[in-house]
């Protein structure tokens, strides 16, 4: 069984849908289509809906977004209607209005989205011991915070390097505000860009999916 709910309402108006799995158990936040020009993380989280409809093998409750920059997804751009990249718009201690590029404009304000307001807003009410969060670059698994068991098996089934440190400075971005500031484990999944829809489920759907068996023993 699950549960399908409007999660947010995006800065034009769009519906933004949560699939929810299970209801005992570590709950598990995973994000898919966070930038709308990486389709991989869609690819993969709506992989993921597709298995878990017919058969939810866990004792978790996973919430999972496939499309939470819609608007992004819809235009295949990085930010939002807005011009917003959501990932650095979030409120973390180096949050900075100063961008170089337009693909990562923070947005005026720290956490000005309403897509990001609500996202703050429903984590604080729920106890979330992992986030997942799909996006498709330069193969990598990237970690922010205590989450080795799970980041670990995922390098191991895909291949791709492990690693605490993406390369660059991300201000504003999901894993510096829960991975780092306020101690929810995030793993930035960097899917190959340009990969196809039946490799990109192929190879990380079946990972994700392994990995989440240990999930079960976090408190």
């Amino acid at each position: 069984m699950f549960k399908t709910e409007i999660f947010a309402i995006s800065s034009q108006g769009l519906p933004i849908i949560n699939y929810t799995f299970g209801n005992k158990g570590p709950v598990v936040l995973i994000l898919g289509g966070v930038h709308g020009d990486e389709p991989e993380g869609n690819y993969i989280a709506l992989g993921l809906l597709k298995k878990w409809i017919q058969n939810f093998p866990y004792k978790l409750q996973v919430c999972l977004i496939p499309c939470f920059n819609i608007e992004g997804s819809l235009t295949a751009q990085r930010t939002n209607r807005n011009g917003v990249d959501l990932n650095r718009n979030l409120p973390t201690k180096n949050w900075t209005s100063k961008f170089e590029k337009k693909r990562y404009n923070p947005g005026l304000k720290a956490c000005s989205e309403p897509e990001n307001k609500k996202l703050i807003e429903w984590i604080k009410n729920k106890p979330v011991k992992l986030i997942i969060s799909l996006h498709s670059w330069n193969p990598m698994i990237n970690t922010n915070g205590n989450c080795q068991p799970e980041s670990s098996i995922i390098s191991k089934e895909t291949g791709y390097k492990l690693t605490d440190d993406i390369g660059y400075p991300t201000p504003g971005s999901l894993g510096d505000y829960y991975g780092l500031e306020r101690n929810i484990p995030v793993i930035t999944y960097e899917a190959e860009r340009g990969s196809s829809i039946q490799s990109a489920l192929n190879k990380h759907v079946p990972a994700i999916e392994k990995a989440l068996f240990e999930t079960e023993k976090r408190n």
